[in-house]
């Protein structure tokens, strides 16, 4: 069982006049056991960096925000050129991180996750629709966010860095949906362009000859869940049929985001039930369920300016 990490600082968020390099080294992501354990925190830069000695990362915790109008219609974001991962993509309305050390605190107890409250992911859900999107928190009411599950994905930015891509994701991202009508002013740093859209729509949008990109793990939520929770969104929205907070839905990314630096392969959807199948947290697992001592990758990057990409010099 691993331990609980509790946070303990007082300090409050605040995204003004930071760049994205900034971003990846203030911001301290909740570092995760194979089971969603919290066991420590690291920025951003050591949580994303994949390498040889952390083929697919460290695994931390994420949120994924879907956003629906009073038509019922699904609010998309495409990310920013300026972001360091998974640039000019489009995904859901609100795509981050909770985050170790601020207050009010960002980080659930198993107790929080196991009753499907997770106050702080919430919290994390309304810090950045505010600064992705410049909603204000006074359009959103907390408790009209709808926790529906977790997904644990992994997946490499070989499309934005060349197949050794120093960047990806591995997380275990909460899914959650809230309906309501807000005005949008994107943050021109952290989005290019917004839209919203019905299924219809959005399925035309994915369709390969659009010529679209779009974020690994949305396109896991909407081949695999999102048709089901959108076709009766009032059912998913005020009803429990489609909460699940029990399972941890496991996937591998699709055969175009795996690589990296770390020349990470397929393994979650071989049903490894233990996480030693992943370099770092079969370290997390010889460390007594702690996150291990790891050697810092981000002295190790070099950033080509031109063209915004990163490589790692090893």
């Amino acid at each position: 069982m691993a331990t609980e990490i509790t946070n303990s600082a007082k300090t409050i968020w605040d995204g003004k006049n930071m760049s994205q390099e900034d971003f990846m080294m203030k911001d301290e992501c909740i570092l995760l056991d194979f089971d969603d354990n919290i066991i420590g925190h690291a920025n951003k830069y050591e949580s994303h960096i994949f390498c040889p000695l952390r083929p697919r990362a460290k695994l931390h915790r994420a949120f994924s925000v879907f956003l629906f109008n009073s038509e019922g219609k699904l609010l998309l974001q495409q990310r920013a050129a300026e972001k360091i991962t998974f640039p000019n993509v489009w995904t859901n309305t609100c795509c981050s991180h909770p985050l170790f050390g601020f207050e009010d605190t960002e980080v659930d107890t198993r107790e929080q996750v196991a009753d499907g409250t997770v106050p702080g992911v919430k919290r994390a859900a309304v810090r950045k629709l505010q600064h992705e999107l410049g909603i204000k928190p006074a359009q959103l009411n907390i408790d009209g966010f709808k926790f529906l599950t977790r997904l644990h994905y992994w997946a490499a930015d070989v499309v934005t860095h060349g197949q050794k891509a120093p960047f990806g994701e591995h997380e275990i991202d909460y899914i959650l949906f809230i309906q309501a009508d807000v005005d949008v002013n994107g943050n021109p740093e952290e989005v290019r362009d917004h839209k919203y859209v019905s299924q219809e729509e959005l399925r035309d949008m994915m369709d390969a000859e659009s010529g679209l990109l779009w974020s690994p793990w949305f396109r896991i939520i909407a081949e695999r869940f999102l048709s089901k929770w959108w076709a009766d969104l009032n059912t998913t929205l005020c009803t429990d049929k489609h909460v699940d907070v029990s399972n941890i839905h496991r996937f591998d990314c699709s055969q175009e985001h795996m690589g990296g630096a770390g020349a990470a392969g397929a393994w979650l959807d071989m049903n490894d039930a233990s996480g030693k199948g992943d370099e770092w947290l079969s370290d997390v697992i010889a460390n007594n369920g702690l996150a291990p001592p790891s050697e810092d990758m981000k002295p190790k990057l070099v950033k080509n300016e031109t063209s915004n990409t990163y490589s790692l010099k090893l």
